[in-house]
């Protein structure tokens, strides 16, 4: 199993804690990796694929606790990854850096309704926006509500160019609701974005890798007698074997 930038600010978090982080479902015994409980744990299935994207999460305050975060999902699948806690005043001074530099083009993921300067989206072909830089896909990481605050208080944000991403299918995410059901969960709008981006191995991937990861996280949840067959993972399993060589 890779451990990537998501599982190193959980460590670095956890070990500078005073009090624990009592979630929904606390009590069950998880690892500390996929975040299943240990039963059901998935990581020996984490992706293992070459894209031609990096993606940067930039995550709320308590958001990389949460069991059921899936923006972890999302590095499990794209190897150059990187993730920084958000600080409207503290900046992360390596993601500033990282903003920067000149192989990327940098690219926030976020609703249209939201952008007030127009001028910002992206239209057309968002690779060939892109020219001869990595695409660097920007996603705020935490409830709608968090993630709207995010996108309107962090200056170092406001010149970037803007990807949004218009679903047609409602979120099939039930550990996480939001009001509106055209706000979907982190990765599922992070597969949209890779299939845009031309990336349709990284897409499907992640799409296949999420449903696994719900259908485990849902058996940790559940009481009493259930039905441990697995189809979502053995649907995974199955596609990345399929994969030509």
């Amino acid at each position: 199993m890779r451990v990537h930038a998501f599982h190193r600010l959980y460590q670095q978090r956890l070990e500078k804690s005073t009090k624990p982080f009592n979630a929904r479902g606390c009590k069950v015994q998880r690892c500390q990796f996929c975040q299943v409980s240990e039963k059901h744990c998935i990581c020996e299935h984490q992706p293992n694929i070459q894209s031609d994207i990096a993606v940067m999460l930039l995550v709320s305050d308590n958001e990389v606790f949460k069991p059921s975060n899936t923006g972890r999902l999302i590095l499990d699948t794209v190897q150059e990854g990187y993730v920084f806690q958000w600080s409207r005043t503290e900046p992360d001074q390596e993601m500033l850096k990282l903003l920067s530099n000149e192989d990327y083009q940098p690219i926030v993921i976020f609703p249209d309704e939201y952008v007030d300067n127009k001028s910002r989206l992206i239209a057309g072909n968002a690779r060939e926006f892109c020219s001869d830089k990595k695409p660097l896909l920007i996603f705020l990481d935490g409830s709608w509500r968090e993630a709207r605050r995010i996108f309107r208080k962090s200056l170092y944000l406001d010149s970037l160019p803007v990807l949004s991403i218009q679903p047609d299918t409602i979120s099939q995410y039930m550990m996480r609701r939001s009001d509106n059901e055209q706000h979907l969960a982190t990765a599922e709008v992070a597969s949209l974005v890779f299939a845009e981006l031309k990336e349709q191995d990284a897409a499907d991937t992640l799409t296949h890798w999420f449903e696994a990861f719900k259908e485990s996280y849902l058996l940790s949840k559940s009481r009493g007698k259930v039905d441990e067959q697995r189809p979502a993972l053995e649907t995974y399993i199955r596609s990345q074997k399929e994969k030509p060589l």
